[in-house]
């Protein structure tokens, strides 16, 4: 059986703006914001890109890191998903 992999991730919303967020799921977490059905945020600004995502074993570290990030200032922010470390 395959170990679960959980995932912090940065979507690029429609309106130019980032949202983060935590998932054990990649691919079905962004149809789901995209579908109108994630967070209350991306529904008003749809459509998101993907732009940005870290692998972790454990889900307490990735909302761990989901949590780092959203402490970061747009520009650094900008900076991690133009391949930055931050």
């Amino acid at each position: 059986m395959m170990e679960e992999k959980h995932f912090a991730y940065i979507l690029e919303c429609a309106d130019g703006s980032y949202y983060t967020g935590y998932t054990n799921d990649l691919e079905k977490r962004v149809a789901t914001h995209n579908a109108g059905k994630g967070g209350k945020y991306t529904r008003a600004r749809l459509p998101v890109n993907l732009v940005y995502h870290e692998c972790f074993d454990t889900k307490n570290e990735a909302m761990s890191r989901e949590w780092a990030i959203k402490q970061l200032s747009r520009k650094e922010k900008e900076n991690l998903v133009k391949g930055g470390k931050t």
